[in-house]
């Protein structure tokens, strides 16, 4: 048995019995005795809306916790935990997980992937996230496994890393999460890594596909980027998108202006604020300048 199988499958299994039929009974815990982690969700969206839900039919759904010490650590549920909070009720109904810390990890990360408004760079972090947690490295040497992963499987390396016990670990994991394979992971998600982070929070926020984005992250001019972005956020459609991005692309790469360029800077020039060697020689230039021209 391998080792995502023992711990990722038991963490998962646990967590089916939580939701079926050997489910733990349900306790009302208190709100002060809750407490919740460096959760792998990083947006809580229309929290007043679950929030006025909770006020009028309670919290429908138990949360999955495990105990710490005297306290209860969420594992599952910690926007049903926020907006009962903010609906103002003393405690909540939950489910109490016999985890371990790793188990506890792998879980809330794996039900983190489950969520249905999940973005794709939220899905980014999240996958590699678990990658790291099950091959215990940092994300870093996981990006640099995926990237060699990726150069070897189309010829560019001969490093044999694909037969190696963590790149086999690596296709278990993306096989159990059932959303895409590796080799698309590495080339249609992890660019999103990098974007900008005018671009990072749009999707973030969901205003933007993960597609649009990577097309704009070829516009290094910033106000250009932003100015395309507003326009993405309105309704541009991707092949819109897509030609706008290409005229602004022609116009970075088109030759610089620099005849107009220097001749701006020779209409500022001080030729008496210039030190007095610097001045001879650009007086020289200029002066062999107005006979070329003048021929």
């Amino acid at each position: 048995m391998s080792r995502l199988d023992e711990v990722l499958g038991t963490a998962i299994l646990k967590g089916k019995k939580a939701l079926g039929k050997e489910a733990p009974e349900v306790l009302r815990l208190p709100l002060d005795l809750l407490r919740v982690r460096g959760q792998p969700r990083r947006r809580f969206e229309n929290l007043e809306a679950l929030a006025e839900s909770i006020r009028e039919k309670g919290v429908l759904q138990p949360l999955l916790v495990r105990r710490v010490g005297e306290a209860y650590e969420v594992v599952a549920g910690e926007r049903r935990l926020r907006a009962a909070a903010m609906a103002g009720l003393k405690e909540v109904p939950a489910r109490v997980l016999d985890l371990s810390d790793k188990e506890a990890r792998l879980f809330a990360l794996v039900e983190n992937l489950q969520r249905e408004d999940l973005n794709p760079y939220e899905e980014t972090v999240g996958v590699l996230a678990l990658l790291s947690e099950d091959l215990g490295r940092p994300v870093e040497e996981v990006v640099a496994l995926l990237h060699r992963m990726q150069n070897e499987r189309r010829g560019k390396a001969t490093q044999n890393v694909l037969g190696s016990p963590e790149a086999r670990r690596v296709e278990e994991v993306f096989k159990a999460l059932g959303r895409m394979n590796w080799e698309s992971f590495v080339q249609a998600r992890l660019p999103l890594l990098s974007l900008p982070e005018d671009l990072k929070a749009a999707l973030e926020e969901g205003v933007i596909p993960y597609t649009a984005a990577l097309e704009l992250k070829k516009v290094k001019d910033a106000s250009l980027r932003r100015a395309l972005l507003e326009e993405a956020k309105a309704g541009l459609s991707l092949r819109e998108l897509k030609a706008r991005v290409r005229g602004v692309l022609r116009k970075e790469k088109a030759p610089r202006p620099w005849p107009k360029e220097v001749a701006a800077k020779l209409a500022r020039l001080d030729l008496e604020a210039l030190p007095p060697e610097r001045r001879a020689r650009v007086e020289e230039l200029l002066a062999e300048l107005e006979r070329v021209l003048g021929k």
